[in-house]
Formats: C-alpha cells, structure tokens, sequence
C-alpha cells in the first residue's frame, strides 16, 4: 500500500465538485421521482457545500494575500491568485443561476430565461478566461464547457418558457455535437494506446498510463451519453423510465470523474492560503498520516504454517552463509584467431 503514488497529483478541487455533483443528482432524481418529498432547497444542499467551500477558500486565500506582501514573490502566486479570483467570480455566477433555478422549481415564479441569464453571461465570460488560461498554462474545464454551451443555454431557457416548441431532441442538437467530438477523442485515445501497448520502445508505466486514459475516458463519456439519449426520450415521452434509472449512466460518468480526480494533475495552491501541494500540507498537518504513508506491506508465505522445519530468516542466513569455491588457478588466455590469417 503506497498512499504516495495515490496521492501524489490528488486533486482536491475536483474531488469536491464530482463529489457534490454526484450526491446532486442522486436527490434530484429521487425528488422527480416522487421517492422523497423534500423541498429543493435541501435537495440542493450538495451544492450549497460546494459553493460554500469555494467562497471560504477563496476569502482564507485572499487574506493571507494581502496579509503576507512576500509571498506574492514565490514563483508564479500572482497567476494562481488572479485564477483563483476568476474562479471565485466564475463561481458567484454559477451560485446566481442556482439560486434562481431552485427557487423556480419550488414556486414557478420566474421565467427560466431569466434563470438561464447568469449561466450565459457566465458562458460569454468563459471565453476570455479561456484565452487568458492558455496564455498562463492553467487549466480551464469549467470555463470551456460553459463557453461551448452557451448556445444550449440559450435553448433549455426557451424551451422551458415554451418559446420553442421543438422536440427535446433538437433541443439538445449543441450537446450532440459535443459528445461527437468527446467520442472522436475516446476513439483516438484507445487506437493510440493499443498501438502504443504494442511498442516496444515505451516504457511499461507509459503503457499503464495510456490504457488507463482510454479505460477512463471511455466510462466518461459512453455513460454520459447514454443518459443524455434517455433523458431526451423520456422528456419527449417516449420512454417511460425513472428518472433514477435514466441517471445511472450519470452517477457512473460521476464515479469516473471523482476515481480520476486521484490522478488529475493541476489544481491551486492559494485555496485557503495553503501555497503547497495538499497532499503536502495535509501530512504536514497530521504527523500520524505521515508515518502511516511511510510504512510498507508485503505478504509473504508463513513456511511454519506448513510443518517446515527452518524458518525463512534462517534459510535466508543459510543461503548468504554459502561461499563458492574460488578458484585460484591463473587461466590461459588464449588468443583470438581468424580465419583470414594464414598459419
């Protein structure tokens, strides 16, 4: 058990998003159902510990930002603290649209146009932060898949008015784009890594690591589309399935994205004012995980258990004990003849 290689590109940040989201969709399901009669402000309340968890980071960081002037000369904090502004505003947006859209489902009283307004004002905002992430080498995953959705935004808000009155299956016509484009990318993933599995120039981590990209990716992307198709059937009425049964594929793609989140690389050291790693700052806070993180197991076969009458340590002790004879006869040396050369 090495917890160093488990969590060694932890990403915290993406764990509590697919964590919440995940706990999200199961109650949301259960609340379409009729299975649970909650109100949507506790359905919601996943999403109300994410945001919650964003804004005190980000208010923790910013004081220890303005409190410690020298640590904003340690290597590259004026980036990470400027992309955990974005985020933070990025988030506040997200917060709007999910404050008006629960409480639009509990008492139907805004037009959800309006409700959608904040995600794509987010969507159009997506798009700069986007080109500013490239330019700084951060990532942008949120930020992207708001900036290629905005157009279906745009549609969910007048269908939900009942401004359109297309089939839910035109309706999601951006997401389908984007989910062919998601499968080219498995696709591409899995040829490169049976061809690269089949090298004999890579090495085996190289392997491991591509085949897990493809196996991951795959349960990523073939799930979440699967469970948009059911969704657009059943809001189309053409199946009659659960919306607990049409989520499944969801929570599984969700399963995916918290078990990868353990190998994403990446993330913000100025969350909370931390300025390291987590995995660092959590063993540095707990010294009990350190020395369990430093401890290694092995299993071996127990001879005793079997009537063997020398234990392990001994044959070991035997085994180094032994000495070959060494033979102190000077060799000949015989010199290299070739065929070429006459007698």
């Amino acid at each position: 058990m090495n917890l160093k290689n488990l969590f060694q590109d932890f990403n915290p940040s993406k764990f509590l998003v697919f964590s919440c989201l995940l706990v999200f969709s199961l109650l949301f399901a259960l609340r379409l159902d009729h299975t649970i009669e909650w109100s949507y402000w506790v359905v919601f309340l996943p999403i109300w510990l994410w945001k919650l968890v964003v804004i005190s980071g980000s208010v923790v960081g910013s004081y220890v930002w303005w409190k410690n002037p020298h640590y904003r000369l340690e290597g590259d904090s004026y980036v990470q603290y400027k992309a955990m502004v974005m985020c933070t505003g990025m988030h506040l947006l997200l917060l709007m649209f999910e404050v008006l859209a629960c409480d639009n489902l509990q008492t139907a009283a805004h037009s959800w146009l309006l409700v959608f307004i904040p995600l794509i004002f987010m969507a159009l905002v997506s798009v700069g932060i986007c080109i500013w992430a490239v330019k700084n080498e951060r990532s942008f995953e949120m930020e992207l898949f708001c900036a290629v959705n905005i157009l279906q935004f745009i549609f969910l808000g007048l269908r939900l008015d009942m401004v359109i009155t297309w089939s839910w299956v035109i309706v999601f016509i951006p997401i389908w784009i984007v989910m062919c484009v998601a499968l080219i990318g498995v696709l591409y993933a899995i040829v490169l890594a049976i061809i690269l599995l089949k090298s004999p120039d890579i090495i085996p981590e190289q392997r491991r690591g591509n085949v897990s990209s493809a196996v991951g990716y795959s349960f990523l992307v073939v799930p979440l589309l699967i469970f948009e198709i059911l969704l657009a059937n059943r809001l189309d009425h053409t199946n009659g399935f659960k919306f607990t049964a049409i989520t499944i594929p969801l929570l599984l793609s969700l399963i995916t994205l918290v078990c990868l989140s353990f190998g994403a690389k990446g993330g913000n050291n100025w969350w909370f004012g931390i300025r390291k790693d987590f995995c660092q700052f959590l063993l540095g806070t707990c010294p009990c995980l350190q020395e369990y993180g430093n401890i290694s197991y092995s299993l071996q076969y127990n001879d005793s258990e079997s009537g063997s009458s020398t234990p392990v340590c001994e044959k070991a002790k035997e085994f180094k004990s032994r000495k070959e004879p060494i033979d102190e006869q000077p060799k000949a040396v015989v010199p290299i003849l070739s065929i070429e050369t006459p007698d």
